[in-house]
Parts: C-alpha cells; structure tokens; sequence
C-alpha cells in the first residue's frame, strides 16, 4: 500500500490479531469519519485536551511538523490513513508519542532542519513509524537477536503464548491493511509485567532516550511469522522463504549487542 492512501482505500479487518487491541477507539474514529467528519475532527471526538488534531493546513510552509506540535501541541492531520493510524497512535500511546515529540524538537533545536537528519532523527523516525514492542522469555529474545528463525517460531513456539507483541509504528500498521509476508517491524525490547497499554506507554516513554535510540535499539521481526498472526504459519516451510527470513549478517554479529529493556 502506498502511504498517504485515502482513507477509504481499504476496509479495515479490525479482527485482525495486530489490529483487534485498535478495535474499540478505531472503529468509533472510522464510523465518525464515514459520517463526514474530517479525521482530525474525529479523532478529537476521543478526548480532551493535548494533543489536538488540526488540518494540515494549519502547518505554515516551510515550518517542521515536529517543531510545530512541540510549540503548539497542535498535530496536522491529512484525510488519509496513513494520518488516521498516527492518530490512533496518539490516543492510544500518548506519553510515548510525546516523548518522541519532544526528542524530535529537541534535535531540530540543536541542529536545525537539514537534508541529513543524523542518527537520533533517523532512529526516531524509523520508531515512530515502524516500532513494536515485544515483552518475550528470554529464549525467545536470544533466538531473535540471533535471527535463529526456526529455533524462534518453531523450536520454541509453545513459548509465544508467554510473549505479547504490541505494534506501535502508524506506517506498520498500515501496511498491514495489506498483509504481506515481507512486512517487517523494527522490535523494541519491552519491560515484563507491562501489563496494561498506559502501564506500556508510561514505561517506554520514559526508557527512551537520544542517547539510546542513536544506537537503534530494535531489530527486525518479519511479523506475519509470529505464531497465530498468519494462518500460512502452521505450516514451517513459511519460514524457509530466505528472502524475508534472512540469517543475520557476519558484520552484524560483529556490532554491538541490541540494548535491553531498561538497560542504557
């Protein structure tokens, strides 16, 4: 799917397993809009206060989306879903989406606007869009970082009904209106015991920081491999497709470990 697709492009599955947590604040923003609401409008039906939705019209030229919700904690929204899922990621993670905000601001500030972002702009940006947060054993984790993909969601399937994957990034879950098996998250090692989605937010968006997100501290997770997420998975010879399952690179075993939860 391209970004930026009109709202009504796709029906939206909300039985999905990605989507199904989305469900009950989705739906009420889609029937809203389907009664001629612009989805800033609609998502501000959901609540109160910061952050507020205004058309993209509102941004100035020339002035950076970041920055301008920073100053005015006004976020520009287009009448599309890729604008859709952004808000939904703002009602349903609104400390982490701040953080990211105010992470954002922060380097504009220091460094202005520049066709380089440098590597925290860059490592926030692909978090935004693409992060999920995965709380896992720790044999799961160590076959993931491994890229031991057949240990992972093979081998050590009867362990995922003790993981919890959680997708954040508005970009993955759109594309997922379309599922395809090369759809691939960038993983962020979530604390145990998380076990409620403001709980989730509360934590990330404080164990987030510049320092940490410049050494990118994901890693990718192809997710219609997850056990349950696909039913094409129940058959293991999904898995042997190394295009999207590949093994992890000689340099990358080299490079510094993926930081873990809590760790900085």
């Amino acid at each position: 799917m391209n970004a930026g697709a009109p709202f009504s492009a796709l029906p939206i599955a909300w039985s999905q397993p990605w989507l199904e947590p989305w469900r009950e604040t989705g739906q009420c923003v889609a029937q809203n809009i389907a009664g001629g609401a612009p989805i800033h409008d609609a998502l501000n039906q959901q609540q109160a206060g910061v952050p507020r939705f205004v058309p993209q019209s509102a941004l100035p030229p020339g002035h950076a989306y970041e920055q301008f919700i920073s100053e005015t904690g006004a976020v520009p929204t287009r009448n599309n879903l890729h604008d859709f899922f952004n808000g939904l990621c703002w009602l349903r993670f609104p400390e982490t989406k701040k953080k990211l905000n105010q992470l954002q601001a922060s380097e504009i500030a220091s460094a202005g606007v520049t066709p380089l972002r440098g590597p925290v702009r860059d490592a926030l940006t692909v978090f935004d869009e693409n992060a999920a947060f995965l709380q896992a054993p720790q044999p799961l984790w160590d076959a993931l970082l491994a890229r031991d993909w057949l240990r992972l969601f093979v081998d050590l399937r009867p362990l995922w009904q003790q993981a919890q994957l959680v997708l954040f990034g508005h970009a993955l879950l759109e594309k997922l209106l379309d599922p395809r098996k090369t759809i691939t998250a960038h993983v962020y090692r979530a604390q145990p015991a998380m076990n409620s989605i403001a709980k989730l937010d509360a934590w990330v968006a404080q164990d987030l920081s510049a320092g940490k997100l410049a050494g990118k501290p994901f890693t990718p997770l192809p997710v219609l491999g997850v056990p349950g997420w696909c039913a094409e998975n129940e058959n293991f010879s999904f898995y042997d497709d190394s295009s999207v399952f590949r093994p992890r690179s000689a340099g990358a075993r080299r490079k510094t470990r993926v930081v873990g939860c809590g760790e900085t």
